[in-house]
């Protein structure tokens, strides 16, 4: 195999045939446990026409009746890691050669191999975490992700055979005579079409539904147990445990995954930079997978990424603005984003293989995440704690008086002095303490969201130390937030901006500043969407604070230029004057304002031009017409009482002194 290729291989884990055979006595066919009907063990294999389903009450009933098979199973699990802790606490105070510690990772990654499934998943997370394990540890768990032992070609072809209706031969003008990269679920061949295409052909392993379904069934039965006995366990872990479950045995039905493929490509492969491979459906069937054959480099070898005059750390930038995509647009995720998955084009795309493991994320779901990002980021912990609600990590009658400063602590030591130190890993070590000592649990949707983005943080750390996801993250956030025109975003920007009748123009420079670095931000849409909410029955009390904002900042400016001049003048004339004062809540606004011109002016796209067309309309709208009318009120009584404070009343304070608009609503001095 080209070490430069990475290969549309199934990540989920598997025993090798081989292995399994020599390891543990021969489980009983259980791909009728994950049939839809759930029918006994004694009946045929699905037929290749259906779907596996997990059916954790079938598998559990099965189970029950068996339990020499599942301590056995479990001893092979419990004794191999017995071992390799003795080994690690006998030695562990002898100086360590790098011999020694080469072998022991190659012995920890035969005992993952030989464990299966759950233990290789383990394995491919930690593969991609260079500031979690060691290098030498690292090099070896990362043979896990399409380096496993294959299993023999005469049952490959026959599953070929089984599938398609005829040999290999007879299908492919071309197949290598042994795999050329084997993973969890299966193995993979290089062929080529009688048409000429070239393909990757995918097999599935044997005994796959035996092997991943006893140890669902142990790992459901410990999640059970430690729900039980450990009260300080709030999380869900058998629903963590059994959505976990259901994606493996989505895994292991190919058609599944090539109609995965085609509806990431439907909804990604659009954009300019990524990458999905053709499925060829007259040659997939339910284990084996035909797709288009993908050349291209491994994103965990940045250098030979560089070598062909590709920017290593622009494509995984590429990746996380896809992954912010998944999540928070469409809600249809690659759950599985390890680095056998992800592949650097020669013509440097972003190549996503693999669709056995995907998920999806909810409407309300998407955008509690986006609000608990923005609270988040501007310290707003409050709403962070109503976020955590929304998302079903605290229920509703949870006292958040005491989790409001938790949060503030933890998160104000995480996320350091700016949004560029954002690190994701960070964030979730320091959450993990405050959803230890309060009543946090862990939604089962949550932690495949947790993995995947843990995962591309891992592949991005390879690629580039430095690189935080979080933080390349937020102008993707800000821009849905300033862009978005759904009702619970348009909600959660207006509380973001505004605080006890407060603008707070310093959360608003933020998200411009941040929004005009994503790549699809488009100003003239925020323009217009701005509008259309400002003036509709949403908008009214934005509208109010607007006035307020535009009558203060006109007379600012009107009181700034009479009083320079008066000041200009007198001095001319040889007067004694003092210098204008200013009053520094309205100084202060002009300057936020000034400011928020000079980021939309460096705003890629921007063009004043094209907002004159947006005038017409908004003269035309009756609310246009009652707010004019109130800047003209709001100005002329600002200006009498400004007169009669100055010239009819001595002994009032200095003008420096703001004096609110009596017909609006009072406002609390700027949030700096």
């Amino acid at each position: 195999m080209n070490s430069n290729t990475a290969l549309p291989i199934a990540a989920s884990p598997s025993l090798d045939a081989a292995e399994a055979i020599a390891d543990r006595p021969v489980l009983p066919d259980l791909t009728a446990i994950a049939s839809p009907d759930g029918l006994k063990p004694a009946v045929p294999p699905v037929p290749e026409s259906e779907e596996l389903r997990y059916d954790p009450d079938a598998i559990t009933a099965f189970y029950r009746q068996r339990p020499w098979q599942v301590w056995s199973r479990i001893m092979q699990i419990v004794l191999p890691f017995v071992g390799l802790g003795f080994a690690w606490l006998t030695s562990r105070n002898k100086p360590r050669s790098e011999v020694v510690q080469r072998r022991r990772a190659v012995r920890l990654r035969e005992v993952i191999t030989r464990l299966g499934p759950a233990f290789i998943k383990v394995g491919q997370a930690l593969s991609t975490r260079p500031d979690l394990v060691p290098p030498i540890y690292l090099e070896e768990l990362t043979r896990l992700q399409d380096q496993l032992p294959p299993f023999p070609n005469e049952i490959a072809y026959q599953f070929i055979e089984d599938a398609l209706g005829a040999h290999p031969d007879e299908i492919y003008a071309e197949l290598t005579e042994s795999p050329i990269a084997a993973a969890s679920l299966g193995q993979v061949y290089k062929g080529r079409l009688k048409t000429g295409e070239q393909v990757a052909v995918k097999v599935q392993r044997p005994g796959l539904a035996e092997n991943i379904a006893l140890d669902m069934y142990i790992l459901r039965q410990l999640a059970l147990t430690v729900m039980k006995y450990v009260k300080r366990v709030r999380s869900d872990l058998v629903g963590i445990m059994d959505e976990f479950a259901a994606r493996i045995f989505e895994e292991m039905d190919y058609t599944h995954e090539g109609r995965n493929a085609e509806r990431f490509a439907e909804l990604y492969g659009g954009l300019p930079e990524i990458y999905v491979p053709r499925i060829y459906w007259q040659y997939t069937g339910r284990r084996v997978l035909t797709m288009e054959w993908i050349n291209g480099t491994k994103l965990t070898q940045p250098e030979a990424i560089r070598a062909q005059g590709i920017d290593a750390t622009h494509l995984i930038d590429v990746g996380v603005q896809c992954s912010l995509r998944q999540l928070l647009e469409s809600g249809f995720f690659h759950a599985d984003p390890h680095p056998g998955n992800l592949l650097a084009t020669p013509d440097g795309k972003l190549a996503y293989l693999d669709f056995g493991m995907m998920s999806q994320v909810k409407p309300y779901q998407r955008y509690g995440l986006i609000e608990a990002v923005v609270h988040m980021v501007n310290r707003d912990f409050e709403g962070l704690a109503n976020d955590y609600v929304k998302l079903e990590f605290l229920t509703p009658d949870t006292d958040l008086t005491p989790i409001i400063p938790a949060l503030a602590t933890v998160f104000n030591q995480a996320l350091g002095a700016s949004v560029a130190e954002l690190n994701f890993k960070s964030i979730t070590d320091q959450l993990s303490e405050v959803m230890y000592e309060y009543p946090f649990r862990v939604p089962a949707y949550y932690a495949l969201i947790i993995r995947s983005l843990v995962t591309l943080e891992g592949i991005a750390i390879n690629v580039d130390p430095d690189f935080k996801v979080l933080s390349k993250a937020y102008p993707y956030v800000a821009k849905r937030l300033l862009t978005d025109p759904a009702p619970e975003l348009r909600a959660s920007l207006r509380d973001l901006l505004f605080k006890d009748g407060s603008f707070r123009w310093n959360r608003l420079e933020n998200l411009l500043n941040n929004a005009r670095s994503n790549s699809d931000y488009d100003i003239t849409r925020v323009v217009d969407q701005t509008t259309e909410y400002l003036f509709s029955e949403r908008g009214d009390v934005i509208r109010l604070q607007l006035v307020d904002v535009i009558v203060r900042g006109l007379d600012t400016l009107g009181s700034n230029a009479f009083r320079s001049l008066t000041y200009n003048v007198g001095e001319r004339l040889g007067f004694a004057v003092t210098p204008p004062a200013v009053s520094s809540t309205d100084q202060q606004t002009l300057e936020h304002l000034q400011r928020i011109w000079g980021i939309l002016q460096n705003t890629p796209g921007f063009d004043p031009t094209k907002l004159l067309p947006v005038l017409p309309r908004l003269l035309l709208k009756p609310q246009t017409h009652q707010m004019g009318q109130k800047i003209v009120e709001g100005l002329a009584q600002r200006a009498i009482a400004r007169f009669i404070r100055e010239f009819l009343i001595t002994d009032e304070p200095a003008p420096s002194q703001h004096l609110p608009t009596p017909s609006l609503p009072q406002l609390a001095p700027v949030n700096q």
